[in-house]
């Protein structure tokens, strides 16, 4: 069974990344639409190496008879075009902040909670989370399935390229600029992001925490457990591709570093990297291009009854995004959920 496939945002960093990870599975598409906003139709977007597609008007478009959107366009336009979609009868994977904390829509993450695509069809709609929240839960679900998770407090270490080819090309323009003895005004960050770090994504709401750090709270309670409190620092680092996240957990029941060492070498979508000598794990620009999400300095916390810190990477891009809207695609049609064959 071949499915038609439409990737809206396709000109943007995630929705290149989408192309290119629907052709690097050899997922099963009988054709692959590019859209994207009118300034960009006609433009060409490569799939694959050795297709290139042209870009359609997104606006125009008709969903009818197509059977999978994947979205990552921003919200705004998401909340316009997505609902659209999904009532062409288009089952829509939506990888902006739009339909995450819909009740109705679930929030998913394969390795994490396949069950809730069940729930899909209310909407049509099923939401990618955000690019932090994915790498955490991936490491914390086979933890709390064996310890059962209290408390998580979780510091992030982000790259640029969350903030987009802007976001991107800001780092390039003010590393370049240092170099000159030249100052570069920040445009898509509060403050120079050159050998910085800004502990700010996203706006600030009223309880002083950012809106980043609220969307790993509730994502989480969300895909993985209402019961387990979390809290969230969020920074904005100069690295281009791949986040790393520091990760303390509080558990109910015992649990040892070695113990959570197997169970995380046994886990789906986790790679354990944890050797104790100089250059025994993995940073975030060496898991650029992966897919898995990568765990190292697994230890002990004695500062609680039952507690552990670990250090977790992942390409923000990838498993951040693109790898996990095509993952979802794939568990749909895994379970029987995607049943239309494109005409």
């Amino acid at each position: 069974m071949a499915y038609r496939v439409a990737v809206v945002g396709a000109t943007g960093a995630v929705g290149r990344e989408i192309l290119k990870t629907l052709a690097e599975r050899n997922f099963p598409a009988s054709e692959v639409i590019a859209l994207a906003s009118g300034r960009s139709t006609g433009a060409d977007v490569s799939f694959g190496d050795k297709q290139v597609l042209k870009v359609r008007n997104l606006d125009s478009f008709d969903f009818a008879g197509t059977d999978i959107g994947l979205f990552s366009p921003g919200a705004s336009v998401s909340a316009v075009h997505a609902p659209r979609a999904a009532a062409a009868g288009c089952v829509v994977i939506d990888n902006t902040s739009q339909f995450r904390m819909d009740a109705d829509v679930p929030l998913v993450v394969p390795e994490v909670n396949p069950q809730d695509l069940r729930h899909f069809a209310k909407r049509n709609i099923v939401a990618n989370p955000n690019c932090s929240t994915i790498q955490m839960v991936v490491a914390l679900k086979p933890l709390h399935d064996e310890f059962k998770i209290r408390r998580v407090v979780v510091s992030t270490y982000q790259s640029v390229s969350g903030a987009g080819k802007e976001g991107m090309d800001e780092l390039f323009n003010h590393t370049k600029s240092s170099f000159v003895y030249e100052q570069s005004a920040p445009e898509q960050f509060t403050k120079e992001i050159a050998f910085n770090c800004i502990p700010h994504i996203d706006k600030f709401m009223d309880d002083g925490s950012t809106k980043e750090e609220w969307k790993m709270v509730v994502e989480t309670k969300k895909i993985l457990d209402p019961n387990i409190a979390v809290h969230a620092t969020c920074v904005r680092v100069p690295v281009f591709i791949g986040h790393g996240e520091a990760v303390n957990v509080e558990f109910e029941n015992p649990a040892t570093a070695g113990e959570a060492r197997a169970i995380l070498r046994e886990a789906d979508g986790v790679e354990v990297v944890d050797v104790r000598e100089d250059g025994g794990y993995v940073t975030n620009i060496e898991c650029a291009g992966e897919d898995a999400v990568f765990v190292s300095r697994i230890r002990k916390d004695p500062t609680v009854a039952h507690g552990l810190s670990f250090w977790c990477v992942s390409d923000n891009l990838r498993k951040g995004a693109a790898l996990n809207a095509v993952q979802i695609a794939e568990t749909m049609i895994a379970m029987n959920l995607l049943v239309k064959k494109a005409a």
